[in-house]
């Protein structure tokens, strides 16, 4: 009797990072294991194991159109019977934002468990191996499958709203921004690929000239890496009101890496006058994070209160239609 055949299906879609990498003979790391490889490295996995072998891209080269075939390719395995659980094989440096893009675009009705590694997988303390086989068995629990798309790390699972990477030398790589209850999909399914969002830096001193330079591009949105709880000076509160003028969402988040952020300074440049210029406050997300629900908001085409809800973090009582 093959027992074998009784495990869960699990798709395991593969797009390259550091799991899937090897140091070249210039000592450069490059992706080039393929999803089999990687898949034979957890031999006992307690699953049965489909290899899905969508890019191999370190994800910090990524686009929002590659983030958009990675959740088009989630909803195929979300969508078919046979599959018990996904497993995203991924970039540590854009993980979480393809993963919160995910989460945005379908609904939880399988566990969806994004997960990659530290160190190459030719590395004497390769971590992608002890990852990968927490993600599979992960996968395979249908008690997560309520939870929304998670990021399956050095032991931990995080899940994707407020997840941040904090450590670039340490297999313990991820960290929530803002432990919050459990904020269901949205639903927001309209594909992203060609909304432009950019990220503008906020310091001490600085002008507007990017933000002006992101309007001069075209930018559906701006996300601005502001200081503290979300604070800016006057220069960048006028450029702020340009944006408002023109229709074009300005959202707020910090540089700092946890807490909730509050638009609560005065003083001609802080996170209060920013909301009088029209900017919206991110509660939780950090810039990178932040950038994706922007766009899948504007892909959406949501009014400016949905847009406001959804960076509070969508209280309960709030509704979400766009």
């Amino acid at each position: 009797m093959n027992t074998r055949q009784t495990y869960p299906l699990v798709a395991a879609i593969a797009t390259g990072g550091t799991i899937a990498s090897r140091r070249n003979a210039e000592g450069a790391s490059m992706p080039a294991l393929a999803g089999e490889d990687l898949l034979a490295l957890v031999p006992n996995a307690g699953a049965r194991l489909q290899s899905i072998d969508l890019m191999a891209k370190d994800s910090a080269s990524l686009t929002l159109a590659d983030m958009q075939l990675i959740s088009d390719t989630v909803g195929l395995q979300m969508n078919d019977p046979s599959v018990a659980g996904i497993v995203v094989l991924h970039g540590t440096d854009a993980m979480e934002e393809t993963a919160l893009l995910v989460h945005l675009q379908h609904a939880s009705i399988k566990p969806v468990i994004f997960t990659g590694a530290q160190f190459t997988a030719d590395h004497p303390q390769a971590d992608g191996p002890a990852n990968l086989a927490l993600a599979i068995e992960a996968a395979t629990d249908r008690r997560l499958a309520g939870r929304g798309v998670l990021v399956s790390f050095a032991g931990r699972l995080l899940p994707a709203w407020g997840v941040y990477k904090r450590r670039a030398d340490d297999p313990d790589a991820f960290h929530s921004a803002r432990p919050t209850a459990y904020v269901a999909s949205p639903r927001l399914s309209k594909p992203v690929s060609d909304v432009r969002v950019d990220i503008v830096a906020v310091y001490p001193g600085c002008d507007a000239a990017h933000i002006h330079a992101s309007l001069d591009a075209g930018a559906n949105g701006i996300v601005l890496a502001a200081l503290g709880s979300g604070n800016a000076n006057p220069a960048v509160i006028e450029a702020v009101r340009c944006c408002t003028q023109k229709g074009i969402p300005v959202v707020v988040s910090s540089r700092v890496p946890d807490g909730l952020l509050m638009p609560s300074y005065g003083g001609g440049g802080g996170g209060h006058d920013l909301a009088k210029a029209g900017a919206i406050h991110s509660s939780t997300l950090r810039p990178g994070q932040a950038r994706i629900l922007l766009a899948a908001l504007v892909a959406a085409e949501s009014s400016f209160p949905s847009i406001v809800r959804a960076f509070g973090d969508w209280p309960e009582d709030s509704p979400r239609a766009a």
